[in-house]
């Protein structure tokens, strides 16, 4: 029996809900190995075809999704006309409530999302597209090495054409801010805890404010091409920017509010995921 293997086949974009975290952005790197009987081509696959089917196959199934644990306490959901409405209580008080078109959500059978129950469930579903040489498939879902700060984040574009639109989905990113040429750590942690586990809001897309086990909640709304999208959270965990949460319109509202407040240059290196992002200035002369 022969192995193949490919590193980071794709990073995998999506949300998942957490009992005591909430609705939780996050970034996985996919790495796979196959192993079976080599080809009439010398070949246990062609690494052509590792880097289409299957890497579509797990960005259909995972990426830009939100990925709910049927099994934990209290979940409900019911599906109406296509349209799959989820209310998921936190155990610190207060819920989640979310609707989508169905297929913008991936429920899982377990209690929690971990890595390793989506990465079994993904082997699975890639077995029935291999060929039979293919005996054995191995997938391997890792977070980025990062060693300063870093946050989870939610959100939705409701003028994207692609996948983003969809109202929850997310990632696990960086933060660098440089005041006046120089990388502050401690303003990147300050902000990293800001944003820990946050929702990032358009301002228009809030549409009502409620309350949950005496707990405030912010509930956001809006249609995209795919369908209608809706989502209701604590309010402790949104954090709201005028303009659509595009990373270009986050770096630079960071980047803003970090002058108005240091009366200082600025600039935002703002991470979506793994090695992707934009950066965000403020407080500049002209002659900068």
């Amino acid at each position: 029996m022969t192995r193949l293997f490919v590193d980071s086949l794709t990073v995998i974009d999506f949300s998942y809900l957490d009992s005591d975290r909430g609705v939780v952005g996050e970034s996985w790197i996919v790495d796979i190995e196959l192993a079976g009987d080599l080809d009439d081509q010398g070949m246990v696959f062609d690494f052509g075809n590792v880097k289409k089917q299957i890497k579509q196959l797990i960005d259909t199934e995972v990426d830009h999704r939100l990925l709910v644990p049927v099994l934990a306490s209290g979940y409900t959901s019911k599906n109406v006309n296509g349209e799959l409405i989820i209310d998921f209580p936190l155990n610190a008080g207060g819920k989640i409530l979310h609707q989508s078109p169905s297929d913008a959500v991936l429920l899982v059978e377990s209690e929690t999302v971990s890595a390793e129950r989506i990465a079994r469930d993904l082997e699975g579903s890639i077995k029935t597209v291999l060929p039979t040489n293919v005996t054995d498939v191995v997938v391997a879902l890792r977070v980025e090495k990062i060693d300063g700060a870093y946050y989870h984040y939610t959100h939705g574009l409701q003028k994207h054409s692609g996948q983003c639109q969809r109202i929850a989905h997310g990632h696990r990113s960086r933060i660098e801010i440089s005041i006046d040429g120089r990388r502050n750590p401690e303003l990147e942690a300050q902000w990293a805890t800001l944003l820990k586990d946050s929702y990032i809001a358009t301002s228009s897309h809030i549409v009502d404010e409620f309350s949950v086990d005496n707990i405030a909640h912010t509930r956001l709304s809006y249609t995209a091409q795919q369908g209608d999208f809706s989502i209701g959270l604590p309010s402790e965990r949104v954090f709201t920017i005028p303009v659509e949460s595009t990373i270009e319109n986050i770096a630079s509202h960071i980047s803003e509010l970090v002058a108005a407040d240091n009366h200082c240059n600025v600039l935002i290196k703002a991470f979506e995921g793994v090695k992707k992002g934009a950066f965000g200035q403020a407080g500049l002369t002209e002659t900068d």
